[in-house]
């Protein structure tokens, strides 16, 4: 049967809309079930605790559960894989952390590519890393470490909680940019790394002040800056690396994605309450106690620090020629 073409335009018209419609429909539904948080890493952490923090916001907010799943492995990998392969609704999340930007440089081969494979939800926060010192190091700022591990090349060790982690990567940027031969020793945590510290086995550890705090304030470890562009508010009386060592930064950056093709208007939707969580003085404040600072950006903007952060660490990982264990 053939349609007049008035009919035609008609029905071709309607048929253009309805993706529209039902795209629309979905994120006014959103979420219909409970949301799935996948988290790459052991529960109790400092990233797992920022992750509940913020599904028991969005719990309240929008009226289901989010669920935060543990997948710790692969360096992060296992857990942004299940994100990858999920149906692109909107009910299950990946807490972005800085592996996701380190892993496409440190890992030859990946199931996915976190750029293309991740759609950018939202931003949390940004964590500094405080540099700290043994005290059987007699140096008490930076440059006088700088100096000190100069007058010793090869004689200090570099802690880290692993190889191409963010501790170690931090470690490394400044070896480069301060022009020192320091030895990169990895342990498995921060944990272990800390306590070798506080006996002198290692001389430098770059961790987050959230683990290190306690050990500063009771002068057991000598903290000498923040590895931040500014100042921090966890420990404000330290200075920047870059106060020294000019054009320095690094930071731990942590934030929601959700699997490619995600519907923009559920991205939307995430985004709005997330940044309302940010803007609250409640939550700020326990973000502030883990050791961070808020960081609210569009979907646009984070997709932007993603990609800075892959380039900026894929560099540092060539030029040390760092490899996954």
């Amino acid at each position: 049967m053939k349609l007049p073409r008035r009919q035609f335009l008609y029905l071709a018209a309607g048929a253009a809309v309805l993706p529209a419609v039902s795209r629309f429909a979905m994120s006014q539904a959103y979420p219909s079930r409970p949301v799935r948080i996948i988290v790459a890493t052991g529960a109790g952490g400092g990233i797992d605790i920022l992750a509940r923090l913020m599904g028991q916001w969005l719990s309240e907010r929008l009226g289901q559960s989010f669920i935060i799943d543990n997948r710790p492995g692969g360096g992060g990998n296992i857990g942004t894989e299940a994100v990858v392969k999920a149906s692109p609704d909107g009910h299950t999340l990946l807490l972005v952390a800085p592996s996701s930007a380190i892993n496409a440089t440190l890992y030859d081969k990946l199931n996915f590519n976190f750029i293309r494979d991740i759609a950018p939800v939202a931003s949390l926060s940004r964590q500094p890393y405080a540099v700290v010192i043994s005290p059987s190091i007699p140096a008490k700022t930076v440059p006088e470490f700088i100096a000190y591990a100069k007058a010793h090349p090869g004689q200090l060790s570099m802690a880290s909680s692993g190889v191409g982690t963010g501790t170690h990567l931090a470690g490394e940027l400044f070896k480069a940019k301060a022009e020192i031969n320091i030895i990169h020793v990895p342990y498995r945590a921060s944990g272990p790394a800390l306590t070798d510290l506080l006996s002198g086995q290692v001389h430098v550890l770059f961790v987050s002040p959230a683990a290190s705090i306690e050990s500063i304030k009771t002068g057991r470890l000598r903290a000498l800056a923040v590895t931040t562009a500014t100042r921090s508010e966890v420990l404000p009386d330290l200075p920047t690396v870059s106060e020294f060592v000019p054009g320095y930064e690094a930071s731990a950056f942590y934030g929601v994605g959700a699997p490619r093709n995600t519907p923009t208007e559920i991205i939307g939707k995430l985004n709005k309450e997330i940044n309302a969580a940010l803007a609250d003085p409640g939550m700020k404040a326990r973000i502030v106690d883990l050791g961070g600072d808020v960081l609210a950006l569009s979907p646009a903007d984070f997709s932007r620090l993603i990609a800075d952060e892959t380039e900026k660490w894929g560099k540092v990982i060539r030029a040390a020629n760092i490899k996954a264990e």
